[in-house]
């Protein structure tokens, strides 16, 4: 019945059912199939989703929420990029640069990925069309570039998975710098190729004076001092990443506030947002919690884990398969509903693997493969959620066209996850060196 189950969740999402919802059903009525007391099962109910909400740990994602809304009222997404197109737009296929080093910079503090995607979608897409730069190469750009909103820390799903593999959020946080940071630099990379393979994909800006660059520059220090002050204090042990990202939403609320872009008005919608992403999320959570519930009473994660144990199958084969897996989930659901599904049953299943290093450096290092190959989910058709964000803010490019400029940032995630697995030092160093 448990295996079943997974063919039954998929059939429901494929007639369109809301994830959450999808495994919230086939969980209720698999508990009631398997206990026979369905009466029962409505009781467990109601106290499971008291206790997963009243949790302190997930309280840290409407504050990362509410942190990444007030920076978009701030118009600290605006300045990230006049500073990144200041000095690299001169360059060939440097906007389309400027726009990737914008993602990373508002990604750090933001947290969401989608909303990486629509908030510098807004502010880069008019002035890469400005500059020439084709429906592909611009689209492509933005919707990979967003990525970097859960890969560069903080990130929500890597509290989610925090949560689930019992691992700790600030050494997570540090190993996903060294990832982030060679994302962003893989996507420039590729955006350097592409318009050298097609030199009319992109134009050329005019050179802006080393005077105008600074002071651009200085226009980006409120996002330099929230990150300091969020990350910094975190990892100095001032405060919890909780209560790290309570001072992050503070802190961009009243950096928005002195901009002139909070007021009574916006401050309400972004308290709107944040409830309505929140919930959309916590849905999710509790679907996938009543589902989980159900496998592991029909013992799936623990035969599985069992099986595999006991066939003595190579372990990088055996990882190898999982991240494959990953990337073909990502093709059909939302990196959320990836992690929660799969983590509890993979998880316990890597732990009995032997890969050479203690328990808490492979659950770390584990962690960011899988935000990695998540993050590729998002940029891969058909349910690329960032190519669909991006595709709404640019109605006259075909979501095709999206689908080839996203394809060279695709590839530049495939090499980097390569590399991650094959030294797992570069995911680790930072961990090591801070702690």
């Amino acid at each position: 019945m448990g295996l079943w189950s997974f063919v039954v969740v998929l059939a429901l999402i494929f007639i369109r059912m809301p994830i959450g919802l999808s495994m919230l059903i086939v969980g209720i009525g698999g508990n009631a199939l398997v206990i026979g007391n369905f009466n029962m099962i409505a009781g467990q109910l109601k106290n499971l989703t008291y206790g997963q909400f009243s949790s302190y740990s997930l309280s840290i994602v409407p504050l990362f929420l509410l942190m990444g809304q007030f920076a978009t009222l701030g118009g600290m997404s605006t300045a990230l990029f006049k500073a990144a197109e200041a000095f690299l737009g001169h360059r060939k296929g440097g906007v389309a640069m400027a726009s990737v080093g914008a993602c990373a910079g508002f990604g750090a503090i933001c947290g969401s990925s989608l909303a990486t995607a629509a908030t510098m979608g807004q502010v880069a897409l008019p002035e890469l069309r400005r500059y020439g730069y084709s429906g592909a190469l611009s689209t492509g750009t933005l919707a990979a570039g967003g990525t970097l909103g859960i890969l560069i820390p903080p990130s929500v799903i890597l509290v989610i998975y925090a949560i689930l593999a019992e691992q700790n959020v600030a050494k997570l946080f540090v190993a996903a710098f060294i990832p982030g940071i060679l994302a962003m630099l893989g996507y420039m990379a590729a955006i350097a190729i592409y318009v050298r393979v097609f030199p009319n994909s992109g134009g050329v800006r005019e050179r802006v004076p080393y005077r105008e660059r600074f002071t651009a520059l200085r226009a980006v220090w409120p996002v330099l001092v929230v990150f300091i002050v969020v990350i910094g204090g975190i990892y100095q042990g001032l405060f919890t990443p909780t209560q790290g990202a309570a001072v992050g939403a503070f802190g961009t609320g009243l950096i928005a506030w002195m901009n002139g872009g909070l007021n009574w008005q916006s401050l309400m919608g972004a308290f709107k947002g944040t409830a309505m992403t929140t919930g959309m999320i916590f849905l999710i959570v509790l679907g996938a919690t009543v589902y989980n519930g159900f496998l592991a009473l029909t013992q799936v994660p623990q035969e599985v884990a069992s099986f595999v144990g006991a066939q003595g199958y190579n372990p990088w084969m055996v990882l190898t398969i999982v991240l494959v897996a990953y990337l073909l989930f990502g093709c059909i659901m939302d990196s959320l509903s990836m992690i929660l599904l799969t983590v509890p049953i993979f998880f316990p299943t890597m732990m009995l693997l032997d890969f050479g290093m203690s328990a808490e450096d492979f659950g770390l290092w584990f962690g960011i493969l899988v935000l990695i190959v998540v993050e590729v989910g998002l940029i891969t058709p058909p349910v690329g959620m960032n190519l669909f964000v991006i595709n709404t803010l640019s109605r006259d490019i075909p979501i095709s066209e999206t689908f080839k400029g996203v394809l060279p940032f695709v590839i530049t995630d495939i090499l980097r996850v390569v590399v991650l697995v094959l030294f797992p030092s570069i995911t680790l160093f930072a961990v090591r060196a801070l702690f």
